[in-house]
């Protein structure tokens, strides 16, 4: 069940490649972002690498992995995955996606408890928005 919301942030795609899928046939896009917003009340910037595939015809699958910097300092690493699909808007994508963190801020500790569940959009101006939720 969805729980309380976490937080959202809004950014930019600030990078993209493409690499070899594993069977020669098919590629892989790595793609990179930057986004400002609010977690657990705190502001945010958030900064991340994700690499997708498209598993079946139709189904983008992405894993990633990026960092969490609080305006107070603190820091907060996070690792996912998800499936998403384009939105026929160019590169536009739009991701659900489970997430987990692991931080040392006592102030944002109860996220070292959470399975995060995110909505992620990327428009084909490569604007980035998310929002998180806590799975419970």
């Amino acid at each position: 069940m969805i729980g309380d919301k976490l937080g959202e942030d809004t950014g930019k795609v600030t990078g993209t490649r493409f690499l070899p899928g594993p069977d020669g046939k098919h590629v892989r896009m790595e793609v990179s972002f930057q986004a400002t917003g609010k977690l657990l009340g705190s502001e945010i910037t958030d900064m991340g690498t994700y690499v997708v595939h498209e598993r079946i015809p139709g189904q983008l699958y992405g894993e990633g992995q990026g960092f969490i910097a609080t305006k107070d300092g603190d820091g907060i690493i996070w690792n996912g995955f998800g499936v998403g699909q384009m939105t026929g808007k160019g590169m536009g994508v739009r991701y659900r996606a489970a997430v987990t963190y692991q931080t040392n801020s006592k102030k944002l500790a109860r996220l070292n408890n959470v399975v995060g569940m995110i909505e992620h959009e990327t428009d084909d101006q490569g604007n980035v928005k998310s929002a998180y939720w806590e799975w419970k």
